[in-house]
């Protein structure tokens, strides 16, 4: 028997909480099946067993709390043949491996490896080659320069399964799924198993897997608003929430920030009559017809444009080497309010990006930050942080940055108000976009100087989006 702890899903990760269990005591599992869901002080993550074999306990029960490295589930590695399952629909990666190697040498290392979180060991120094199989007129042969002219059990069990005519395209897909690399990668970026997907045919589509990813997204949305706490009613009439997951995270690193750097916070108010219209202008063009275009989007850009004139708002202070460390690259923070509380998801290297990338990295970012799907390392790593209040129909605020950031930029709500337009005679009151953006920055790191021109700057660029070609 086989017991998987809890491990590190990365970023320093102390405890988490069992949210929801897929499998039961007596369920056959293989290996990288997703097995629970737990909740981090960032986000809800699913993990995949390192073991195959059946269930033989669940150790701590849904809404617990454990610290890394408690076991949390028992598996027999024997169990799958004393419960009925066939042998072969449940394979240990010692196995899988025995039947696409050659070499027993690598097989025995193999078997040395110990299953670490999604069932792969520790990586070796050896890279073996799979074996090549190219099509001869007598049909699929090994590869010429292959010492081995035998196809693999592997190969020979697929084609077996796909030239079957007793078995239709669903049986043949729950015992080995066939799809094309594109649809593979698609699928391992969002952490399905291919024989989980439903398909008409022999090999899982495109669409198949796009199917399958909105409706487990929108199963594990409602999974993530039932296990939201509920507060809890005393006999004084007081309501008392507990404070854990997300909430508790953000409130640790609030403190932290607003004890540890010394904020100061500037403001600007300014017409974006000119962005609004620009808005209008890219949500017609065919370009951004598949992405969402909103005013944060040319405030990202505009932010990104700014950073490069002034590095040192993208920066952090190293309170031990006692040095300001500028980053290389912009790795743009967008809050973003979610059932589970606030999280602030980055758009990696934004400053990179062209303007359509960067508004379809933004609705991803945002979606999956909603879904409850944002991983760990999404929410890491931040160099610089918007947040948006108008939102909310709030005109601004003074924002508190996010622990080992230097700025983080304020955007209130866009509405309509008078402004003066025009200068001397032309001079003229008219209903305008207006907006007002407030930016805290860190002192030790920023100066008054600095942080007024990065603001200007911003300002600059959404009152007339032209000037984004003078940076």
């Amino acid at each position: 028997m086989s017991e998987f702890k809890l491990p590190d899903v990365g970023e320093g990760l102390t405890e988490a909480e069992i949210l929801t269990w897929h499998v039961a005591v007596g369920d056959v599992v293989s290996v990288n099946q997703v097995i629970v869901d737990i909740e981090t002080a960032k986000s809800v993550v699913e993990l995949p067993s390192p073991f195959a074999g059946e269930v033989t306990a669940l150790l701590v029960p849904e809404g617990t709390t454990v610290p890394v490295g408690t076991p949390i589930i028992a598996v027999g590695g024997g169990a799958a043949g004393e419960s009925g399952a066939n042998a072969s629909d449940v394979r240990t990666a010692a196995e899988v491996a025995a039947a696409e190697s050659p070499s027993a040498t690598e097989l025995v290392e193999e078997e040395r490896r110990e299953p670490v979180l999604v069932g792969y060991g520790v990586k070796t120094a050896s890279v073996t080659r799979r074996r090549r199989r190219v099509l001869t007129p007598d049909g699929p042969a090994s590869d010429p320069g292959s010492t081995n002219q035998e196809p693999s059990p592997v190969s020979a069990e697929r084609d077996a399964l796909v030239a079957d005519p007793a078995l239709s395209p669903p049986q043949r897909h729950a015992q080995r799924a066939l799809a094309k690399p594109p649809v593979r990668k698609l699928a391992k970026d969002h952490g399905v198993d291919l024989t989980q997907v439903p398909c008409d045919g022999p090999v899982v589509t495109r669409a198949d897997v796009e199917t399958f990813i909105r409706t487990r997204d929108a199963a594990t949305s409602a999974a993530v608003a039932a296990q939201v706490v509920a507060p809890v009613r005393t006999a004084e009439g007081d309501t008392r929430v507990p404070v854990k997951g997300v909430r508790k995270a953000t409130a640790q690193a609030m403190v932290a920030s607003a004890f540890t750097a010394p904020h100061v916070t500037e403001w600007v108010t300014l017409d974006v009559t000119a962005t609004m219209e620009l808005v209008d202008r890219l949500k017609a063009d065919r370009r951004f017809a598949d992405v969402k275009v909103s005013p944060t989007l040319v405030v990202a850009k505009a932010v990104c444009l700014a950073l490069r004139r002034t590095p040192e708002l993208n920066a952090a202070w190293d309170e031990e080497a006692q040095e300001i460390v500028l980053k290389g690259a912009v790795h743009l923070g967008v809050a973003a309010a979610t059932d589970r509380g606030l999280v602030v998801p980055k758009v990696r290297d934004a400053d990179r990006l062209p303007l359509a990338d960067l508004a379809a990295a933004l609705a991803d970012l945002t979606a999956t930050a909603r879904a409850g799907k944002t991983q760990p390392a999404q929410l890491s790593g931040g160099t610089f942080t918007i947040t948006n209040v108008g939102v909310f129909g709030v005109d601004a605020g003074t924002p508190i940055l996010n622990p080992g950031e230097t700025g983080i930029l304020c955007v209130g709500q866009i509405a309509r108000r008078p402004w003066v337009v025009g200068s001397g005679a032309e001079e003229r009151i008219e209903p305008r976009w207006v907006t007002t953006l407030a930016l805290s920055f860190d002192h030790r790191v920023v100066d008054g100087q600095q942080g007024s021109a990065f603001l200007a700057d911003v300002a600059s660029i959404l009152a007339d989006p032209g000037m984004a070609l003078t940076f």
